[in-house]
């Protein structure tokens, strides 16, 4: 079942992302070509505040041509730990610090074609802290239910991958 690279060429090497094209052997002996987009990883976070409600956010995702609601994110820096990962960004999109924070496992984004793989997080305990933007991030804090945010999912409102797991996955462990 396993593929074996024959030969790898870098097309592009930029600030998070990298493009490389793989020559690969097929269990057949045939020969493909495989396009990967390498990714350092991501963390995303299930925040909940005292009144059990998710913070969440509102951003323009250029990919998406629109704006969207997710849980707070972002990209593992080099050497960076997830769950330092997880506390930073956490900070910088809402404001918060977590209390208590535990891992929930985490996803491939696309496995077909990138190596971006996301930790996910649940934090509670909310500690009010520093908001702290990165320069080029314009974000709108929501506050939801969690009853609200699995509708969202349901009505199609909520289409963001790392968002729609993280957020089934809490409900699960809150037994929502």
């Amino acid at each position: 079942m396993e593929e074996k690279i024959l030969s790898t060429q870098q097309i592009y090497n930029g600030r998070i992302v990298k493009l490389e094209l793989h020559e690969v052997e097929l269990p057949n002996g045939q020969h493909s070509k495989r396009e990967l987009v390498r990714h350092p990883g991501a963390v995303a976070i299930v925040a909940l505040d005292k009144n059990g409600d998710v913070l969440m956010v509102r951003q323009f995702r250029l990919a998406a041509g629109k704006v969207l609601l997710e849980i707070p994110a972002g990209t593992l820096n080099p050497d960076e730990a997830p769950l330092d990962c997880a506390v930073r960004e956490l900070q910088e999109e809402t404001g918060y610090k977590p209390g208590e924070i535990e891992p929930m496992g985490g996803i491939f984004v696309a496995p077909g074609y990138t190596t971006e793989f996301i930790h996910l997080f649940m934090a509670t305990d909310l500690i009010e802290s520093k908001l702290a933007l990165d320069e080029d991030e314009f974000i709108e804090l929501d506050r939801v239910s969690m009853k609200d945010a699995l509708t969202r999912i349901e009505s199609g409102e909520i289409i963001d991958g790392k968002t729609i797991s993280g957020l089934l996955r809490a409900a699960r462990k809150l037994g929502v």
